[in-house]
């Protein structure tokens, strides 16, 4: 089925398609956006919405920073495209509900508002609060993305074991801190995304140990949330987390002693995107999940 007649008359495939489109798409603006700022070209187009005072596009004068900030702000319409024709599957979709419209217009209508924050961070010359909270918004529709995925799939029933509930909600909170943190710890530390951009202020050593304490307790509730749901179809996505857990933890060591090498970098900020999605999915299963698929709606997934 080609992209018109997954927009014209979406089955439930077709939609969670555009819903997996959204959160590669965001992750990747994610990576994009990490990149502008580890090649120090984050006030390669030095205002906005223009790239100058008096050019939509990049100056010759700007050189390599000014493409690759003028290619990440295209790439946000790229962005843009995906998650409007995610909304439009969802809309059209037979088996689409009030929650799954709201949501994909979430979604929708947050890809501009973060353009908008993404404007103010030049503005601002790379407030490094600015930059933070671009990055967590970047996060938070990662995570509504993942969201939307999961309840277009629908749930499967299943009994959660005691105290599972309480201990997955926090993990994803201390997920969310640990992301925080890192934002935090990066505002401090090189890679500005220009070289005459200000820092937070705060010490970048210290910053990284406060940041290592919150992943220790997260690494600790996701093990914990191992075995709690062990004996259930849950437990295979928390030690998926696990795993994302500990491969993230890992690279961030070794960028760490290794005087934070662009590469490892970038596949740190990758992993925190993969690890909110990861997150997203085991709160989704334990804690809040999706009712469960109907006969008409498995007939919707697999035709005849």
């Amino acid at each position: 089925m080609g992209v018109t007649a997954s927009l014209r008359a979406p089955q439930r495939a077709d939609v969670e398609r555009w819903a997996w489109a959204a959160v590669v798409a965001n992750i990747v603006i994610v990576l994009t956006g990490g990149l502008v700022r580890l090649t120090d070209s984050g006030l390669g187009c030095p205002t906005w919405p223009q790239c100058t005072d008096s050019s939509f596009v990049p100056h010759r004068e700007l050189g390599v920073h000014g493409a690759i900030e003028f290619g990440n702000r295209m790439l946000t319409y790229v962005l843009i495209a995906v998650v409007i024709a995610t909304f439009v599957a969802v809309w059209r979709w037979s088996g689409t509900t009030r929650e799954l419209r709201r949501l994909a217009a979430l979604i929708a209508l947050g890809v501009p508002f973060q353009g908008v924050i993404g404007g103010i961070t030049v503005l601002t010359d790379l407030n490094p609060w600015v930059v933070s909270l671009h990055l967590i918004l970047s996060m938070l529709l990662v995570s509504a993305s993942m969201l939307l995925v999961f309840r277009i799939r629908g749930g499967s029933a299943f009994a959660r074991p005691r105290f599972s509930a309480p201990v997955v909600l926090a993990t994803y909170v201390v997920l969310w801190v640990a992301v925080y943190l890192g934002t935090m710890v990066t505002g401090a530390g090189p890679h500005a995304g220009d070289a005459e951009a200000r820092r937070n202020g705060l010490d970048p050593h210290v910053m990284s140990h406060v940041h290592a304490v919150s992943v220790y307790l997260l690494v600790a509730l996701t093990l914990a949330a191992c075995v709690i749901l062990r004996r259930t179809p849950a437990a295979r996505v928390a030690i998926i987390l696990l795993a994302l857990e500990l491969a993230q933890g890992t690279i961030g060591f070794v960028q760490y002693f290794t005087d934070l090498p662009i590469a490892l970098v970038a596949t740190h900020l990758v992993g925190a995107a993969a690890l909110i999605a990861g997150g997203t999915r085991l709160l989704v299963t334990v804690v809040a999940p999706a009712p469960a698929t109907s006969v008409s709606e498995s007939f919707d997934r697999h035709p005849a």
